[in-house]
């Protein structure tokens, strides 16, 4: 129907937007300091770029939401998946130690928020056009 309305765009979006914007500029921010709150990642080049590129991935994706488009918030979610692969190889490849119990937490934790992120964007899919 050509008088069909996309429903309000929910709060639920908006907030999950802006804390994966946030989320993906700390995320930069570590992947140059090797440092946050605590948490350390390798020193090595590869780590500060795979940290770096991860976080952008975060941080658009947080953008590509709050665009409404459907095809963008495919966009969001491949990079989110991504993003949670790049964490992923971090600790495969021994550039985020996990040696410590809170830097197990923390990486299984802030895996888990992406992954869920990915999952609530397409849970949501209705209210993109």
């Amino acid at each position: 129907m050509a008088n069909e309305q996309t429903p309000p765009f929910p709060t639920g979006l908006k907030v999950a937007a802006a804390l994966m914007i946030i989320f993906g500029l700390a995320e930069v921010v570590t992947g140059f300091r090797h440092e946050f709150f605590g948490l350390t990642t390798s020193q090595a080049t590869i780590s500060t770029f795979i940290g770096a590129t991860i976080g952008t991935f975060y941080f658009m994706s947080g953008f590509l939401v709050l665009t409404k488009k459907r095809k963008l918030a495919i966009v969001a979610i491949a990079l989110l998946i991504a993003d949670a692969i790049g964490r992923t190889s971090l600790v495969l490849t021994g550039l985020y130690p996990i040696g410590a119990g809170y830097q197990t937490f923390a990486m299984i934790t802030g895996t888990s928020i992406v992954v869920f992120l990915a999952v609530y964007i397409r849970l949501k899919f209705k209210y993109f056009t």
